[in-house]
């Protein structure tokens, strides 16, 4: 039986669990509650830039580097909407990214989850209200946002639990 346990449950290593960081400690205690079935634990990510000045991209990078390697997460980054449970958008939506944004959403598969990154998605941050932003230059006046993440920008530990609570979200759309 604990053959069978270490096939299907992701094991967290001692160094999560008594991190410093509470965005790692948080990211070790989601492992844990996770489902046993491996289709529950993989979670495919498009990534959009809306208009950002490319400082999450960058942290989003840095989510397949070495050090936080979220493939052992099971993130897996893919280039079609067709093949995404979760869309991160970063930057406040421009005027001509709307329309962008709004197809990228419909040609995901459902359930999904939209995950907007950065303080640019969240708030529109300085550019809201600017002339070439549309509205408030928040992903949620364009597509339903299920989890924020806020930062400018956000650690890359950041990005992957707001990825993992997606995944919650989307099992969760499944029942």
């Amino acid at each position: 039986m604990r053959e069978f346990d270490m096939l299907f449950r992701p094991q967290c290593d001692k160094i999560s669990k008594d991190s410093a960081d509470p965005t790692v400690r948080e990211i070790a205690m989601l492992m844990d509650e996770r489902s046993l079935s491996p289709l529950a634990r993989s979670i495919a990510v498009r990534m959009v830039d809306c208009g950002s000045s490319n400082d999450v991209e960058l942290e989003e990078g840095l989510t397949n580097s070495s050090q936080v390697d979220c493939e052992r997460f099971g993130i897996h980054w893919v280039a079609s909407p067709r093949h995404a449970d979760v869309i991160i958008c970063t930057g406040p939506v421009s005027v001509n990214m709307k329309l962008a944004l709004e197809k990228t959403y419909h040609a995901m598969p459902r359930p999904n989850a939209v995950l907007a990154a950065g303080d640019g998605a969240c708030t529109g941050g300085l550019f809201a209200g600017a002339h070439g932003v549309y509205k408030s230059g928040r992903i949620s006046d364009v597509v339903p946002v299920d989890v924020l993440v806020p930062g400018n920008p956000p650690s890359p530990y950041e990005i992957v639990l707001g990825i993992l609570k997606c995944g919650k979200i989307i099992a969760k759309k499944k029942i």
